[in-house]
């Protein structure tokens, strides 16, 4: 089996923090990661002790709630109020960053954004980032990383098959079958 890269790794990371998000509208995992170390992460939700988006409901003002503390901020502060220094750090996260998130990388001294999904992309953010010599970029996470059960897939996939061609599928049809499987599962292992 082929390692992940790091980028996978550290993006699949960032995906796992956002299931601790308690925002109903968009769930966001932020990785922050310097020499290959992760050394803060965060995701978007209330301030602690505070009341949750999954509890009551967002609190919307201009098309935005205003209860959640964005998970690039909670990365930013947790390295903040544990005294970890994010300058020359890289910043993985889910989704791209708002105008107000790239603010404050920028001003964390983060070097790199790596980003799996766009997300109301700001051109002011865009800029910025350009301005800052922040390098951006999109990492898509590959789910397979993340999926413990493909070799059961991978197997559950390949009785299918083969109870069809039991049953007499036409041959040609069971060809196009295994092709299509191959490739939803041979370049993950």
């Amino acid at each position: 089996m082929n390692r992940i890269s790091w980028d996978q790794y550290f993006m699949a990371q960032s995906h796992l923090l956002a299931l601790r998000s308690t925002c109903t509208r968009l769930t966001v995992g932020a990785t922050i990661v310097r020499d290959k170390r992760i050394i803060a992460g965060g995701y978007n939700g209330s301030i602690a002790g505070g009341t949750h988006c999954n509890e009551e409901g967002c609190y919307v003002i201009d098309n935005h709630c205003i209860r959640t503390v964005h998970a690039e901020m909670n990365a930013l502060l947790q390295c903040a109020k544990f005294g970890v220094p994010t300058q020359g750090a890289e910043i993985y996260v889910t989704h791209y960053p708002c105008l107000q998130c790239c603010k404050s990388i920028i001003q964390g001294g983060i070097k790199a954004v790596y980003y799996a999904l766009d997300y109301k992309n700001h051109p002011y953010a865009i800029e910025l980032f350009a301005q800052a010599g922040v390098k951006v970029e999109q990492v898509e996470l590959d789910e397979m990383v993340i999926d413990l059960n493909t070799q059961e897939k991978l197997a559950f996939v390949g009785s299918l098959l083969e109870e069809l061609k039991d049953k007499g599928a036409d041959d040609d049809k069971l060809r196009s079958l295994h092709e299509q499987a191959n490739k939803l599962f041979t370049s993950y292992l």
